[in-house]
């Protein structure tokens, strides 16, 4: 079995359990703080805002709704076909479309880039959910959504959130309700050091134009009622000159 079968598998099983409701997953926060938040930071660098918009790795479509709200042309992808079906379920007006989408997969993403033309591309916490072997396959299938003149939003945990996580998870009451199936379907976050990204970037043919630090809201909360956030990394990339 490869990694990406694997990869593919455990998000299936995830998704087919996940309850439909907005919020009920872990990483399922409130759009205003999670893609209206990375939209500042990330609209002032697109040079065509009428290009189609790439929601890569999209699940269960709640960032894709509110931004098919903002851009003309919203597709949300992901290789799950369950998570596709809670994306499809939840838009019951046809905001956007949805696409069972390998990103990592030779071919897949020049296929969808010869179909949209140059995309621009939200990412938000994919990379470290894949598979080693599968990284730099899946940010080169991002370089192929871009073509010449997309721009890419990628927000990643940054390495200060794995011990965040391995203290939730190994709590003497356990880990929080809506992060056990990530874990019990073997979703763990993987080790992408912070300078990792940029690398992965880089041999894909793409440079960084902008990068910071931003907290990656949840649904969860802790015993004392705050919200519980993740340290993460964002960047902005787009075909190096």
């Amino acid at each position: 079995m490869s990694v990406t079968s694997r990869y593919r598998e455990a998000w299936e099983g995830f998704w087919r359990e996940a309850p439909g409701e907005q919020g009920a997953v872990f990483w399922d926060a409130e759009p205003i703080l999670t893609a209206g938040a990375h939209l500042a930071l990330f609209e002032p660098h697109m040079i065509d805002h009428g290009l189609p918009l790439v929601d890569l790795g999209c699940g269960n479509g709640t960032q894709t709704r509110f931004l098919a709200d903002r851009f003309p042309h919203v597709l949300g992808a992901d290789l799950s076909a369950a998570a596709l079906d809670h994306a499809r379920d939840a838009d019951r007006a046809g905001q956007a479309t949805y696409r069972l989408l390998d990103a990592a997969g030779k071919g897949e993403a020049e296929t969808l880039h010869a179909e949209l033309g140059d995309a621009n591309v939200y990412m938000r916490g994919v990379l470290h959910q894949a598979d080693p072997d599968d990284r730099q396959p899946l940010v080169d299938g991002l370089a192929a959504l871009l073509g010449d003149r997309g721009r890419a939003f990628l927000v990643e945990l940054s390495e200060a959130a794995k011990p965040v996580l391995m203290g939730l998870a190994q709590s003497p009451e356990g880990p929080p309700p809506k992060l056990a199936p990530v874990f019990r379907h073997g979703i763990a976050p993987g080790d992408v050091a912070d300078d990792a990204i940029p690398g992965y970037l880089n041999v894909a043919g793409l440079s960084v134009l902008a990068s910071g630090d931003m907290p990656l809201v949840t649904t969860e909360y802790r015993p004392d009622g705050t919200r519980i956030e993740l340290p993460s990394k964002w960047l902005v990339a787009a075909r190096a000159a």
